[in-house]
């Protein structure tokens, strides 16, 4: 019995398969093979042709350069600092502005420090202490401002003093800023210049307006009818960004400029339009959270007549800007036209093969369109076939008799 099955399989392997075709008279699944032939085409045409656009190729490997420009003034009077007028030498960080830069809108000056020894801030836990064996020498204080002297020094009534450190004196003040110093920079302006490249297609282009009047970008301000003018205030990039520019400016944070370039390259090079979108890209729920805000310090130093340091401590608050630049070009080619066709085409057969399977399988009648579309032929049994066959198929002598 096992030979016999095994000589049936090796026999098999002999076996050649031809297609068939039947018209089936089913109406139902008529209606589905068009409705799948006609989502099919739909997906095709509209979303990978019109949508994606799956005649081009695509070149994403972006070249761009970001160059940024501030303007503006502002006047303040403090007891540290005096009557003073700020421009952007002072309060652009770093001064060659390029795809990230920082505006400090609020500080912390701690004039005339030099180094000498002075008691540690109280607010640092690792400065208290009880005597002076609580403060080794030689130590530094950990999150602190110096290295401790091995003395503690204290108040006339009190318990608890602090440890004396050499360090800058006098240590940096702990205490918050209550409002933002330079809280009209929100009127300020930032000049962005942005130029990219494609290099596939070798197509250039800038965001810049090409003209030659020179007045142009010294009145103009950045709308809808003027995208080609990318100069924006701080207080509207901060706004379109769903912050409050003044709340902002207290502690600081970080906003996101978005530069998208999505060029159709077989439309005219003025269709290839920068879009901007803002964001803030720190947690802008977390003010009252110790680690909210952003800032950093930096010192100014100078020299007296009797050559003693001395340097002014600015721990600075304000917003830093991050320019990011991403894009994408596409034009026609035949390639991925054709690979998309011959998708299009497999996706056709693989409709036809599902109504298959259900006219053959799913209905009621599936046994007898099985029997139409399924036929064993052998050459050998031309006498088995000298009748009809209950599937309506006939002989070669019965047709010939027709």
């Amino acid at each position: 019995m096992g030979q016999v099955a095994w000589k049936g399989l090796f026999l098999s392997l002999f076996d050649y398969k031809t297609e068939k075709y039947v018209i089936a008279k089913n109406k139902k699944v008529g209606i589905l093979y068009r409705v799948v032939q006609l989502s099919i085409l739909a997906y095709l045409v509209g979303w990978v042709f019109v949508v994606k656009k799956g005649y081009q190729d695509t070149d994403t490997s972006l070249q761009s350069s970001v160059i940024t420009k501030l303007k503006g003034v502002a006047f303040t009077n403090t007891s540290e600092l005096g009557e003073r007028l700020w421009d952007v030498a002072d309060y652009v960080i770093p001064p060659q502005g390029e795809s990230v830069f920082f505006v400090m809108t609020n500080l912390i000056v701690t004039p005339n420090q030099r180094q000498a020894t002075c008691p540690e801030s109280a607010s640092i836990p690792d400065a208290l202490c009880y005597k002076d064996e609580d403060c080794p020498s030689g130590e530094a204080v950990v999150a602190g401002n110096g290295v401790k002297t091995g003395r503690c020094l204290k108040d006339r009534d009190s318990v608890r003093g602090t440890c004396e450190v050499l360090a800058w004196c006098p240590v940096e003040k702990r205490s918050k800023p209550k409002k933002p110093l330079l809280a009209s920079a929100e009127n300020f302006t930032v000049y962005i210049k942005n130029s990219i490249r494609f290099p596939k297609f070798k197509f250039s282009k800038m965001n810049v307006l090409a003209t030659n009047n020179e007045s142009y970008l010294k009145s103009c301000r950045y709308s809808t009818e003027h995208p080609y003018c990318p100069i924006f205030l701080l207080g509207n990039i901060v706004r379109w960004a769903g912050s409050d520019f003044q709340e902002m400016a207290l502690e600081g944070g970080v906003i996101g400029i978005q530069i998208e370039w999505n060029c159709d390259l077989d439309k005219a090079p003025s269709e290839c339009n920068p879009h901007y979108s803002f964001s803030r890209l720190d947690n802008k729920f977390s003010e009252k959270s110790v680690s909210s805000g952003y800032n950093f310090r930096f010192a100014k130093y100078y020299r007296d007549a009797e050559g003693v340091d001395y340097r002014t401590l600015i721990k600075a608050y304000g917003i830093r800007f991050d320019v990011m630049v991403n894009g994408k070009a596409g034009k026609f080619n035949i390639i991925p036209t054709v690979i998309n066709i011959g998708s299009g085409l497999a996706l056709m057969g693989a409709g036809a093969f599902f109504c298959d399977l259900v006219l053959l399988y799913l209905i009621k009648k599936s046994n007898f369109y099985r029997g139409k579309k399924y036929e064993e032929v052998k050459s050998s049994s031309r006498k088995s076939l000298s009748s009809p066959t209950l599937n309506g198929n006939q002989s070669p002598d019965q047709l010939g008799a027709l």
